[in-house]
């Protein structure tokens, strides 16, 4: 049943008589912040000042603050929640960690947020030093951390707040694969997410609540499954997948919300562009009779508020003289979307993974590869800041050589394919290398006509071959999924930053001219 008739079919009911024992509740949610306190240009990197005055900017905490103090106050009811990823994307993190990040989210007033995976970015300690810092209660269900100390007796699988007379159940999710994506360290163990979901609301409704709100930081699919896979789930709020919802939007993925069954899934994009605004009616048995809303876009018609532009200036003063740096020109924009570097061939990925090659080519190295979840940002046009080139490369992943056999090189593209359906960050850019793949055939049979550069020319990849190749630690320590490089024979995961690497390598192109030559190809 689409979004538009379900809520006709509850207007419906409500006009019947149904009203009187209903409870109407505002969800305000945002979910994929990734550090964007400053407003943010159409590429979601930075946005000058001068850009933001002209009124091209979106986003950034000022605005956030004004959006949700108005729709509070719109509401005689209401919760704000966050979908996870607070963590990672821009030098404010890099600088403060979790700090800013948790006094902006006190000064705002959430009620709970899941973790997302980039909040282990940093282990287990940074995490408790923003749990210990937040006024609110911060979840994740499917996860055994109680061997991990920092956390086991700080964070929450789920959690009962009260609103408006009314006991809400909350219940937090992370990846399930977020040993893989991030750095939670070895006493955390990550379980089904269906499971963990049903688990946490058997023992909510035993409490006596019936209405249940899940923190999903686990993508849009897996929302649909979970939604499908249990009972008693009244509204997802999902995360992760960087998912756009609308109802009137034409690129937007699916409604706002979706309804699985009688469960409504939410998602609000990413980097603090959108304020999602869902309203939900429920009856008395906590069944939802209504659902309706629609993010909104932080575009120049919403209001900075003036005491969070003071505070997050005040903030970048320690940053100024990094970002502001030029250290490159380019002819035009560089394609960093997520949506281009995650599915083909992409411009910053061929920039990215030339700088690498271009490093340590004198070292006996043939192939670099770079993981599309690795790459955040586009840049535009003319002069390139050092400040764009760490939104782009946040993460601080050094350089790693290493040396493995070719057909070690060929499991590892059929991992960066396996997940191309879902946009997984495991699709990989590379140089020194070409290959084409096939999403129409099972996983792990898609990848073909692998060549690797030898000399002045590419040549077919020799299984039983060592080849030596660079990549992030990232990468050559197993995250999104390349175990495979673990083994590596003489493998070096200490080399430069990779941000300074390709900020070097564009410096020395000149003026940058972005391109694509075809050594990615989908069948």
């Amino acid at each position: 049943m689409s979004a538009r008739l379900f809520t006709t079919a509850a207007a419906l009911a409500l006009c019947a008589g149904a009203a009187s024992a209903d409870y109407s509740l505002t969800i305000l949610h945002t979910n994929d912040f990734h550090a964007r306190f400053e407003p943010i240009s159409k590429y979601d990197s930075g946005c000058s000042a001068d850009s933001n005055a002209e009124g091209k900017c979106f986003g950034g905490s000022a605005r956030m603050q004004t959006a949700i103090t108005d729709a509070k106050a719109r509401s005689n009811n209401h919760i704000l929640v966050d979908g996870g990823d607070q963590f990672q994307g821009t030098l404010f993190y890099t600088y403060y960690k979790g700090k800013l990040a948790a006094e902006m989210m006190n000064q705002m007033g959430y009620d709970a947020m899941t973790v997302g995976n980039h909040e282990f970015d940093d282990g287990p300690e940074v995490l408790r030093g923003f749990i210990d810092a937040v006024k609110f209660p911060v979840l994740m269900s499917n996860a055994d951390f109680s061997g991990e100390a920092l956390l086991a007796d700080t964070l929450l699988k789920s959690t009962v707040i009260e609103r408006g007379g009314e006991k809400l159940g909350l219940i937090g999710l992370t990846p399930h694969d977020t040993d893989e994506l991030a750095s939670p360290g070895p006493n955390i163990t990550f379980t089904d997410p269906s499971e963990a979901v049903q688990g946490e609301v058997d023992k909510l409704t035993e409490m006596g609540v019936n209405k249940i709100i899940v923190l999903s930081h686990s993508g849009y699919g897996v929302d649909q499954a979970v939604a499908a896979n249990t009972t008693g789930v009244d509204v997802i709020v999902g995360g992760h997948s960087n998912t756009y919802l609308s109802n009137t939007a034409e690129n937007a993925k699916g409604a706002y919300p979706t309804m699985v069954g009688d469960t409504a899934i939410v998602q609000a994009y990413a980097y603090g562009k959108f304020l999602g605004e869902l309203n939900v009616t429920f009856n008395d048995d906590g069944v939802i009779t209504e659902a309706a809303g629609e993010p909104i876009l932080l575009d120049a018609a919403v209001a900075e508020e003036a005491g969070t532009v003071a505070r997050i200036a005040e903030a970048a003063a320690p940053l100024e003289e990094i970002r502001n740096k030029v250290v490159a020109e380019t002819a035009e924009a560089i394609d960093g979307e997520r949506g281009s570097c995650r599915a083909a061939e992409c411009a910053m990925g061929n920039i990215i993974a030339d700088a690498m090659l271009d490093r340590v080519k004198d070292q006996g190295v043939s192939i670099a590869i770079q993981n599309g979840g690795g790459i955040r940002a586009s840049i535009d046009a003319g002069e390139v800041t050092m400040g764009e080139v760490l939104t782009v490369l946040p993460f601080q992943n050094t350089l790693s050589t290493f040396q493995v056999s070719g057909e070690t090189i060929l499991a590892a593209l059929e991992n960066a394919v396996s997940q191309h359906e879902e946009g997984a960050g495991r699709f990989v850019q590379v140089a020194g290398m070409k290959y084409a793949f096939d999403v129409s055939k099972p996983a792990g049979e898609r990848i073909s006509d692998v060549m690797v550069m030898e000399g002045d020319a590419f040549g077919p990849i020799d299984p039983a071959k060592t080849y030596g190749v660079v990549s992030n630690n990232y990468v050559r320590n197993g995250g999104d999924g390349f175990k495979m490089f673990r083994d590596a024979q003489n493998a070096y995961d200490f080399g430069p930053d990779l941000a300074d690497v390709t900020a070097e390598y564009m410096a020395k192109m000149g003026p940058v001219t972005p391109m694509l030559d075809g050594r990615i190809t989908a069948k």
